[in-house]
């Protein structure tokens, strides 16, 4: 028999482990420590409560080994400099008179290509110092373009984040991917009016902004048919199977290439025709060490949602949404947006968010589809808090302070809004998927 624990246990455990993220110690470890407490709490045996961890531990196994495979595609992708490739050409095929769209558009692609957004910026960050020093754009519209695109681009790229969102409702990472498409665009066209709105708002780029900056070595850079390939092949390859279900291709239909093979494929495939296939161990070790915190954290996340979904937490909400009136559908955003403000972090709040609340949004009838979607766009509204690793990366890849940081807060906000609510609007109440 399935032990159930009470959900005033669970909701301490969240909250203890949400509270201890907040005092700086480690994720993991808050995490585990509140599924423990709250497990404990709640009811459960020392036996029982180590059988909840490890129920969790095992629902996210999947997640983790997608996560790795995506550590190799981000690992080429940054480390050949096929990244800052697609930046340059995107900004230099657009010009100045564009430069604002040509910077949330770089930043966006190379995001959806599989960088992590906090590099993405660091890629692109010296090349909008540039030229907002030459066209006289404030550094908080550098940062709102910037921090949009990657925002909109992060919804639709084969991160650790969108993976976890497809998991966590048991879906195919290609289709998160393509549901979030409309809401990625609009939120580069949000992106690009609040830049444009704020190009005289705030401190200037001085000359001292540039002054340390290392120039790349760009004849060392792979060639822009050369970069490509590595994101083509991805992405053709994952949408193999989607796209023989839209045109009735049974051969296609039978092709379900999984990411877990598919980002390492393509990313070796673009390593030798960038002529670096002997740069791939270290390509592969970069990538592995970026993903290691995901997937720590995926660990300490999948004991804390084990702990919640074994609690009678999951009906109460369901419960208290129907005694409240309130429109079920809310619940996906919602849990998106506080759980990524809570511990900063796109990629945390959605694995959070999905372990810990899947059931319940479920519950209410909501298509697993839709609910991964709302709850990845509500993930990237407020995700950019101090408390976050990615608030500090941002501000010194833009030579800012904690108040000119601070600043963009708001307005990144909106752009992450946008996305959320253009997702809600057509998944959640006009049921377009």
């Amino acid at each position: 028999m399935t032990m159930v624990i009470s959900w005033w246990g669970a909701l301490i455990g969240l909250a203890l482990a949400i509270y201890l993220i907040l005092k700086k110690l480690n994720p993991v470890y808050s995490l585990m420590l509140g599924a423990i407490i709250g497990a404990l709490l709640g009811g459960a045996s020392l036996t029982g409560t180590i059988d909840i961890l490890v129920k969790g531990e095992q629902s996210v196994m999947g997640t983790v080994l997608r996560v790795l495979a995506a550590g190799m595609l981000a690992g080429v992708m940054m480390e050949s400099g096929a990244a800052e490739t697609l930046a340059r050409t995107i900004v230099d095929k657009l010009g100045d008179r564009m430069a604002i769209l040509s910077l949330a558009l770089a930043t966006m692609v190379i995001t959806a290509v599989g960088v992590f957004i906090p590099v993405a910026v660091l890629i692109v960050a010296p090349i909008a110092l540039e030229v907002g020093r030459r066209m006289h754009i404030s550094k908080l519209a550098l940062l709102v373009a910037l921090s949009g695109g990657g925002k909109a681009g992060n919804i639709i790229s084969p991160n650790a984040n969108t993976i976890a969102a497809a998991k966590g409702f048991g879906l195919e990472l290609s289709q998160v991917m393509i549901a979030d498409f409309i809401p990625a665009v609009v939120a580069l066209i949000v992106t690009v009016i609040v830049a444009r709105l704020l190009v005289k708002k705030g401190d200037a780029v001085m000359e001292a902004d540039l002054g340390d900056m290392v120039d790349s070595d760009t004849g060392n850079l792979p060639t822009l048919g050369q970069a490509v390939v590595t994101p083509i092949l991805a992405i053709v390859l994952l949408l193999l199977n989607p796209i023989g279900q839209v045109a009735h291709l049974t051969l296609l239909t039978k092709v379900n290439l999984d990411a877990t093979y598919v980002l390492p494929f393509a990313a070796i495939v673009g390593a030798l025709v960038m002529k670096k296939g002997r740069e791939l161990r270290d390509y592969a070790r970069v990538g592995m060490t970026r993903m290691t915190d995901v997937v720590l954290i995926l660990i300490g996340a999948g004991a804390i949602g084990a702990t919640i979904t074994s609690s009678n937490l999951p009906q109460l909400l369901i419960k208290g949404v129907e005694a409240s009136h309130m429109p079920g559908v809310l619940l996906a955003p919602i849990s998106g947006i506080l759980m990524a403000a809570a511990t900063a972090s796109t990629s945390t709040g959605v694995i959070l968010a999905t372990g810990s609340f899947a059931k319940a949004i479920l519950g209410f009838g909501v298509a697993p589809l839709a609910a991964a979607a709302m709850v990845h766009t509500g993930a990237i509204v407020i995700d950019q808090l101090p408390q976050g690793n990615y608030f500090h990366v941002t501000a010194n890849a833009m030579h800012m302070d904690l108040r000119q940081r601070s600043q963009g807060i708001l307005y990144e906000a909106m752009v992450g809004g946008s996305a959320m609510l253009t997702a809600t609007i057509l998944y959640g109440f006009l049921h377009l998927i």
